[in-house]
Order: C-alpha cells, then structure tokens, then sequence
C-alpha cells in the first residue's frame, strides 16, 4: 500500500515522529486509563507544567488526542485508542528481538566456554 502512495509517506513519517519523544508517550500511557487535565497528567508523569501543555498541543494538533473543556478546567483525552495497539506492536516485536539476541549472546558464551574448542 505505501509504495501507491508516496505522498501519504510525508503524513506517515510526521505521525511517527510525534510518537518518537519519550515525554510525549508518557503523556499517552497518562491518558490511557481516561481522560485528565494538565494538573493530574503533571501528577502522573512527573513532567513540569511547560513540558506537559507543550506535548498536549502536539499530540492535539496531531490529531491524537482531543481538548475537552469541563467548567475552568481542559480535560484531555485519547481520539482512537488504536494508537495503543501501535505501540504494543512495536513492544512485541522489540520484545522478540531482545529475545534472539540474548539466545544468540547465551548460545555465543557456550562456545567459548566449551572445551571443546578448535
């Protein structure tokens, strides 16, 4: 599909590097459990209020997440869930590669530790 739509490839890449800063995925795994004000996000994640409001205005612009006025306070919640299903995807497979690699480290120490050695 992507090699059809080249010009999708810009609007791909700029999702993606919305989900590459560490703060900004905090904020998300914030918002999972349902919708927060900055107050309670700056609780959860530790971040600062600057940093925070900083992250929200991107994640809202990138379509992620959604400003919800509630009285004198902004509530901010996750527009599509699937944006978790994205990102257990990326842990499973980086699960599975840590995995090789410590077999392959495991199975590398057997043969240096063998006797048998040529």
């Amino acid at each position: 599909m992507l090699e059809t739509l080249p010009a999708a490839l810009g609007q791909i890449a700029d999702y993606f590097k919305v989900l590459s800063e560490i703060s900004r995925l905090q904020v998300l795994c914030c918002l999972k459990s349902g919708s927060k004000n900055v107050s309670e996000i700056i609780e959860k994640t530790g971040l600062g209020q600057a940093n925070v409001s900083k992250h929200l205005k991107i994640l809202t612009q990138a379509g992620i997440v959604k400003r919800q006025p509630h009285g004198v306070s902004v509530f901010y919640e996750i527009v599509d869930p699937l944006i978790f299903e994205i990102c257990e995807l990326v842990c499973d497979r980086l699960a599975i590669r840590l995995q090789e690699q410590t077999q392959q480290l495991e199975h590398l120490q057997i043969l240096r530790d063998s006797p048998h050695r040529d």
